[in-house]
């Protein structure tokens, strides 16, 4: 069996306890995490980030009097679903980055629009924010500064030395609209964003799937929501017609139904084909939302389940990565 883990993708509807169980596990001994999930030392990747500061740019841009390029308005999903793909090419960049450790630097707004148009652009996207007006590109990359500097510093400070020994996390949800038929429509759901992943981590990737219900991700998305606290990966509200047109199903099983072999799912990427193993934790009766609260309140008994449950998914996905 293999004893650690190099990547898992972390997949799952928003509110599915994705955020808790980083959580949780970033709190084990390394010792502990080695034993029972064939964990090392993580390393996080997350689309999250880069879904706010879109946001955010496009707040900005509205504030001054400019058209918003990502989203039909601050409650509303993207204009263009191919920017799902630009989400993915953010990821696929920072992965290269960490394995050369590549030094970030200056003024980061700026580097954080090209890096938008850049990621864009291999989603088959124009280069939108390129083309804004110099004068307001600048009063832009003025008010998006201090939160780009946040999103640089930690990037720079997620390199690892080398990811022998380590484990590689990576998070995004993804779905499509509540009742659409299979498969999704490009460029929704898992089909099309893990086609778009760098091979490099197809090559080595196991999928760890949060499994609750549309209905459930809709409710425990608005009962964590914290409008005071919007970047907060813990506290973070998805907008009801986003919830139901973008994550109102998802396409999970109908991936692992169509790959042939049960527990994996076949992607289609970069001319290759890749079976990735898939195992679920079943959150369907909420197992995670205590984890929000502070340590001390945790009980034996919620902490069993988790671990345990846990422990189960990820030793299936040890055992399927040393079968390959």
């Amino acid at each position: 069996m293999a004893e650690t883990l190099d990547c898992v993708l972390l997949l799952a509807l928003p509110a599915s306890g994705k955020s808790e169980v980083r959580k949780y596990l970033e709190r084990l001994s390394p010792e502990e995490a080695r034993r029972d999930f064939h964990l090392g030392p993580t390393v996080q990747l997350d689309d999250y980030p880069y879904v706010h500061l879109m946001r955010r740019t496009d707040d900005e841009l509205a504030a001054l009097g400019q058209p918003r390029l990502f989203f039909h308005a601050p409650d509303r999903p993207f204009q263009d679903t191919r920017d799902w793909g630009t989400l993915i090419w953010l990821l696929n960049e920072d992965y290269d980055d960490l394995l050369c450790r590549r030094p970030c630097h200056g003024p980061a707004a700026p580097w954080l629009l090209d890096r938008f148009d850049a990621a864009a652009a291999h989603a088959g996207l124009p280069a939108r924010l390129g083309r804004i007006d110099a004068a307001f590109r600048a009063a832009l990359g003025d008010k998006l500064e201090q939160e780009a500097q946040g999103l640089m510093r930690d990037k720079v400070a997620g390199y690892p030395d080398t990811l022998a020994g380590k484990t590689l996390v990576v998070e995004f949800a993804r779905g499509g609209p509540q009742g659409a038929p299979f498969p999704l429509k490009p460029c929704y759901g898992y089909r099309y964003s893990l086609g778009q992943l760098h091979p490099g981590l197809l090559e080595k990737a196991t999928i760890l799937y949060i499994w609750v219900t549309p209905e459930e991700s809709r409710r425990k998305n608005f009962e964590r929501a914290d409008p005071n606290q919007a970047g907060s990966i813990l506290h973070l509200g998805v907008p009801i017609e986003v919830m139901l047109g973008d994550y109102g199903c998802d396409d999970i099983d109908w991936l692992e139904q169509q790959s042939g072999r049960p527990g994996t799912v076949t992607v289609e990427a970069s001319g290759r084909t890749f079976q990735v193993p898939l195992a679920r934790f079943d959150n369907r009766v909420d197992k995670t939302s205590f984890i929000r609260q502070d340590a001390k309140e945790w009980t034996p008994a919620e902490i069993a389940a988790v671990h345990d449950g846990l422990q189960g998914a990820l030793t299936h996905l040890a055992a399927a990565r040393a079968a390959r």
